[in-house]
């Protein structure tokens, strides 16, 4: 079985018609009827309902149409990512959320390019689940993000775990706190999250960190984007839950607290495609390394 049986299946199957299939692919249809003939026969089951307007497919066609997706769109991803690591020398795309701005990531670039300055380091802004995809598609080489996901294209390295604090307007009761809070403390606030699209993102992390602590916030408002949400959080309009590396945003009417909370942390990861090895890569990781290293932020080292 081959990947343009595969191809051919699907056009049939979607068209619901050979004359179109045929036309689809380009093809004439008594050689696309015979590819289908084939497939089936390697099989050993039939596919394709006999005789049947408009054309209908049997339970294994049904079985088979959404497993000959699946690895059509794995091979799509094959193509761009294979592509990709063969175009990665001396140029080196990152993807990166916001909030990883607010803490080591410039330094870790920057400490990058002062040892390989001849590699091209471009930084393009996008939500984790985007960076999953532009790794797949070959349009980034590496992404900092901070939501854990599966995928079995992707590695993913944790590089730290990250305390979360709360920002809240000095006004606020709760900004009079000797110390940290508690997540209890929260019970029945207004809750800011971000970003509102696309999901999952940070907003379902912390959503789910509240979930772990028993804790319903009274109102949760959906934000675009971090700067939204701590310019809501100075006009007192509701507490957000945030990296401990925003209060690097200095803010006249924020201030934060502490989250004492064990499980409070949210994390950032190094995700590349999955066996690529490439010395960029292996490069930009002894780089942030290093930089822990000198801040002392604790990590366990992982290798490509």
């Amino acid at each position: 079985m081959e990947l343009r049986h595969l191809r051919y299946f699907v056009a049939v199957a979607e068209e619901r018609n050979f004359t179109r299939a045929a036309e689809r692919l380009h093809i004439a249809q008594p050689p696309l009827s015979r590819q289908i003939q084939q497939l089936e026969e390697i099989l050993g089951v039939a596919l394709i309902e006999k005789g049947t307007r408009p054309l209908r497919l049997t339970e294994a066609g049904e079985f088979f149409l959404v497993h000959a997706r699946s690895l059509l769109e794995q091979a799509q991803e094959l193509k761009a990512m294979t592509q990709r690591v063969g175009k990665l020398e001396r140029k080196l795309a990152v993807g990166f959320v916001p909030s990883t701005l607010y803490g080591e990531l410039p330094d870790i670039v920057r400490r990058y390019s002062e040892r390989f300055p001849e590699v091209e380091v471009t930084l393009h802004e996008m939500m984790t689940v985007e960076q999953m995809q532009a790794l797949k598609e070959g349009r980034i080489d590496v992404g900092f993000g901070r939501l854990r996901s599966e995928d079995p294209s992707i590695h993913r390295i944790l590089l730290r775990e990250e305390r979360m604090v709360a920002a809240l307007s000095p006004s606020h009761r709760l900004a009079e706190r000797e110390g940290g809070l508690w997540l209890r403390d929260l019970v029945h606030e207004k809750l800011l999250v971000y970003p509102k699209s696309p999901r999952p993102s940070f907003a379902d992390q912390v959503l789910a960190v509240l979930g772990e602590a028993n804790v319903t916030p009274g109102v949760v408002m959906e934000v675009r984007e971090l700067q939204i949400a701590m310019g809501l959080v100075a006009a007192g309009q509701g507490i957000a839950l945030v990296p401990e590396s925003v209060q690097a945003m200095h803010h006249r009417n924020v201030v934060y607290r502490k989250l004492q909370d064990k499980h409070a942390f949210s994390p950032i990861l190094f995700s590349v495609r999955n066996m690529d090895r490439s010395p960029e890569l292996a490069n930009l990781l002894a780089a942030a390394y290093s930089i822990y290293d000198e801040l002392g932020i604790a990590y366990t080292p992982e290798s490509l």
